[in-house]
């Protein structure tokens, strides 16, 4: 049913071209999953171009975040976990999120979105830190360019099977995710070693 909504509201904002798929993005509640395989299909009937098309998926991806980011910056914990569930952003992935911005500082704004179940609610204590916004932006751009890159492109090479790119790209973020989180750890603790 919530699938239906968004894709027809993504159909709407289609009249907008580049602009639409920012503004769709721009949304919390709109998962890029479905947006940006459908925006590849896009460039599959010639409707769009492939490079502006994942520029505009990924300015619209960080569009999305700062919202969150505003909302914690804003907000603080209290109005997050009032009116976090409206962004589809649950209280138990608000404390994953903090463990681990706790734990890896500023750089969660780009490994973070990386990780599912992190993902999303990450901007939040992002946000409640007062993390600059600038380097906030930044991080969550860099991170979201390969990301919307993948889905945009998977969804322009199976044009009408735009739909099965979802499942396929499931299926590799875990492993990308659980390696970069591996990566993070050892990172840190050769910092941790090394300073003492």
């Amino acid at each position: 049913m919530l699938e239906t909504i968004v894709l027809s509201l993504v159909e709407a904002l289609k009249q907008l071209s580049y602009f639409g798929v920012i503004l769709a993005l721009t949304f919390e509640f709109v998962p890029a999953e479905l947006v940006l395989p459908l925006v590849g299909y896009w460039v599959y009937q010639g409707d769009m171009n492939l490079y502006l098309a994942i520029l505009a998926g990924t300015v619209g991806g960080v569009f999305g975040p700062l919202t969150l980011y505003a909302l914690g910056r804003y907000g603080g914990r209290p109005l997050v976990l009032k009116y976090g569930k409206y962004f589809l952003v649950k209280e138990k992935e608000i404390d994953a999120a903090d463990r681990f911005f706790n734990k890896y500082g500023a750089g969660v704004a780009f490994f973070g979105r990386f990780i599912p179940g992190v993902r999303t609610a990450i901007s939040l204590p992002c946000g409640m830190a007062k993390m600059n916004v600038w380097q906030f932006s930044i991080y969550t751009f860099v991170a979201m360019l390969p990301i919307t890159a993948l889905y945009v492109y998977l969804g322009y090479k199976l044009g009408p099977q735009w739909e099965d790119v979802g499942p396929i790209v499931s299926q590799y973020m875990q492993p990308i995710g659980i390696g970069l989180l591996v990566i993070i750890v050892i990172f840190f603790m050769f910092k941790y070693v090394k300073k003492k």
